[in-house]
């Protein structure tokens, strides 16, 4: 046994870092944990945090293996990719706490890298077992390695009571067993939901997982939200006074209400305003927690998250996740910093994404799926839902998810709110009756505000005239409104349909927007979109949220009456025009009819509904149109709806138990929600050029995302065909291979990707 002290034993070798540092390092996240979730869930706070202390001291004591150390250091080792976790255990038999606590720590402990099937197949395959029953034949064990023999060779105890002498923890008696039988027990019988220390132990997890994951990435401050922060309310309301206005009813009315909220109000009129008054005034109640600021799609994100980053003024307090958010960031990156070096971009976008996946900002902008995702039990959920004690969830435009997601969203608000203290502000502008009882059922005790009559009066600002025919065969109507100058906004169902009246239409400045662009181009027409110079913007259901822009006049495909109503809310958005006309054709183009919106009785009711508004559109009317058009559930939609709540309530309370994951990753989870990335024929070159430069976020962003239905048609028939890359890895004597799907279909700038037009470019196929 190698003679050590303190100051030799590493826990980290790339920068070396000593067992005793990361310990320390650790037990300051815990601090700041402790300021950041007062709130915890838990019969007896000080012993949580006395719990979670010892959690943190112990969990790397098995770090002073001697050949753990040589390995650490780059010298010949026999190692043999043992666990490390498995020698801190008999450690933990030694503390002087009861049983019931000492368990618990073992299993944070033995958890808190390996999945505990993961630990057993590990102490299956490398160590020697007890024959006494039988269990394996002699010579199965002569191979491997004795725990008992390894422990008392290779880890010095002394020096490991010492250690944890300079934590104020005396040792007993410890044993240098094996513990096959402790993590076999927990696999025959995990903690579930009902047990009564099914929330000691996850949060516990949850909560070391993090102070853990902060100390190993060197970050120990959690940005809090302070009363400072909340200043911009202040601002924008004097500014209104200065005016001879103020903010609005439901606005104070948010500013004075405890606990859960539902707000209706129209869209424009400061619905996110009044959502952190209610936070303000929720954090003044209930002290700290997480902000999760939630919204169902990307680019609706990317502009919240701008936007409350220049409201507060502090951009270290506020994050966003989903999945395009590397490309995204790289685009900021290289805007903010043009001169940086590629090595310089690439690590601050890491850096800044690695802190949005930590609890370092107090509030982050997500889409559901990033809180979907624990209860699906990913690995690591533990950490996920920590994170969500006391903490407030605001969900905005919750109008817009499937029967399936609602569900899903539905079962989160339930658990959350019953056993994690959460509370819910959820906001919307219309929101058919029964989807709004699932949402008051699940919450429990709540409040409502509604914006006041005399407010939806003065949001009066259109009308709609309702036309025979195809949109396709009138574009004489939009051309003439062009023409004089107006700025118009032409709505269609399909992206094809989009491009054909794109190209149809003549503006000095216009735009092309819909799902089938590359993130590089999306990202670019959202950008010109924010000027005002855009006269023309034609579009799919790409442009009913999320997208801050005002015209004055719409023309669109029928749809639904919600979507329709979203489409609206881009004309005379600021109020500033008068009665804008919004314009709706009745007739359906039969791929229409046939994919994107085959209900055609929820189509034909809009159309009547919208016909009560000829004369103007009377904001506080649109909820008796929602009800007219959705009455009641469609008997498919509450099927779909009915079965994935059930089969996920009975998921959560039968097999969500910490330290048993699902098998499937993040990228498969996400995948049931996503299509498919493809990469058209005409950027394959400029793809390749990028992935030999190292600059794999450019290349990911000129794939385009096509449905799992058209992926899987076009690959049987050869349209997608997947290819492979090779090139030469940055400093180092090895090749990488990257492959992707080629699809042969035209792709431009402009237009997109163009479904039904073959693209015939010969790309040089010699590795570059």
């Amino acid at each position: 046994m190698i003679s050590i002290n303190l100051s030799e034993v590493l826990a980290k070798s790339e920068p070396q870092v000593t067992l005793k540092r990361h310990i320390e390092d650790g037990l300051k996240v815990l601090e700041n944990l402790k300021k950041g979730f007062p709130n915890l869930p838990v019969a007896d706070l000080e012993h949580f945090w006395d719990l979670l202390y010892l959690c943190i001291v112990c969990h790397d004591l098995g770090k002073a293996h001697s050949d753990f150390q040589r390995m650490l250091r780059s010298k010949q080792h026999k190692w043999l990719r043992q666990r490390h976790e498995l020698y801190s255990i008999p450690f933990i038999d030694g503390l002087e706490n009861s049983d019931l606590d000492k368990k618990m720590i073992k299993q944070v402990v033995a958890g808190h890298h390996k999945s505990y099937d993961v630990l057993f197949s590990h102490i299956e395959h490398l160590y020697k077992q007890d024959n006494s029953n039988g269990y394996l034949l002699e010579f199965d064990n002569e191979s491997k390695l004795s725990f008992e023999t390894e422990f008392k060779q290779n880890i010095n105890s002394d020096f490991v009571k010492n250690l944890l002498k300079e934590f104020g923890i005396t040792l007993n008696e410890i044993s240098s067993d094996l513990p096959r039988k402790f993590i076999l027990e927990y696999i025959r019988n995990p903690v579930k939901l009902e047990q009564s220390n099914y929330f000691d132990l996850l949060l516990m997890a949850g909560g070391f997982k993090q102070c853990d994951h902060l100390s190993s990435a060197f970050i120990s401050k959690i940005e809090l939200l302070e009363s400072q922060d909340f200043k911009f309310l202040i601002s924008k309301r004097l500014t209104l006074q200065n005016k001879g206005y103020d903010f609005y009813p439901h606005q104070l009315d948010a500013s004075t209400k405890e606990g859960n909220v539902i707000l209706t109000a129209p869209t424009g009129s400061g619905k996110t305003e009044a959502a952190f008054l209610w936070l303000q005034k929720q954090m003044q109640l209930n002290g700290q927690g997480r902000v999760f600021y939630i919204l169902p799609f990307t680019a609706s994100i990317n502009a919240m998250y701008e936007r409350l980053g220049n409201d507060i003024g502090n951009k270290n307090k506020v994050g966003l996740l989903h999945g395009k958010l590397t490309e995204y960031l790289e685009s900021l990156v290289e805007k903010e910093h043009p001169t940086f070096s590629q090595e310089k971009r690439q690590y601050l976008t890491h850096k800044i994404k690695e802190n949005y996946r930590t609890i370092v900002t107090p509030i982050k902008i997500v889409t559901p799926f990033q809180l979907l995702k624990n209860i699906f039990g990913l690995k690591g959920f533990e950490k996920g839902m920590f994170e969500w004690v006391g903490g407030y969830f605001i969900f905005d435009e919750i109008h817009a998810y499937r029967p399936d997601i609602f569900a899903q969203i539905v079962v989160l608000i339930e658990f959350a709110v019953k056993f994690f203290r959460v509370k819910i502000f959820i906001m919307t502008a219309t929101l058919p009756r029964f989807l709004k009882q699932e949402l008051e059922k699940a919450i429990g005790a709540h409040s409502e505000i509604s914006a006041k009559n005399e407010l939806y009066e003065k949001f009066t600002r259109h009308r709609i005239v309702l036309h025979e025919g195809l949109l396709a065969h009138n574009l004489d109507l939009i051309q003439v409104d062009l023409n004089n100058g107006k700025k118009v906004l032409v709505v269609c169902n399909t992206v094809e349909q989009s491009q054909i009246v794109y190209n149809e239409l003549s503006s000095n400045n216009k735009v092309l927007l819909h799902g089938s662009f590359n993130a590089s181009d999306r990202n670019k027409k959202e950008r010109d979109l924010k000027g005002n110079d855009v006269q023309l913007l034609v579009g799919t259901q790409a442009i009913e949220v999320s997208l801050d822009i005002d015209y004055d006049v719409i023309y669109t495909e029928p749809a639904p009456i919600d979507a329709l109503i979203q489409r609206f809310g881009r004309v005379n958005r600021k109020r500033e025009k008068g009665i804008c006309v919004c314009n709706v054709f009745k007739n359906r183009n039969k791929v229409d009819s046939s994919y994107i919106y085959t209900n055609q009785g929820i189509i034909d009711r809009s159309l009547e509904a919208l016909s009560w508004f000829c004369e103007r559109v009377l904001e506080k009317d649109l909820q008796r149109a929602i009800d007219f058009v959705y009455p009641d559930w469609d008997l498919k939609d509450k099927e779909e709806y009915d079965f994935v709540y059930d089969v996920l309530t009975d998921m959560i309370k039968n097999q969500l138990s910490p330290f048993v994951y699902s098998q499937k990753s993040e990228e498969d989870f996400y995948s049931k929600f996503d299509g498919i990335k493809v990469l058209p024929a005409a950027n394959e070159m400029e793809f390749k050029s990028f992935l030999n430069q190292y600059e794999f976020v450019k290349a990911e962003s000129l794939k385009v995302q096509i449905s799992k239905k058209r992926f899987a048609c076009f690959i049987n028939s050869g349209v997608i065909e997947r290819k492979v890359h090779l090139f030469e890895a940055k400093n180092e004597d090895k090749i990488i291979q990257t492959s992707y799907f080629l699809i042969k279909r035209k792709y431009t700038n402009d237009l997109g990707l163009q479904i039904q037009e073959e693209d015939f470019t010969k790309n040089d196929s010699l590795i570059l």
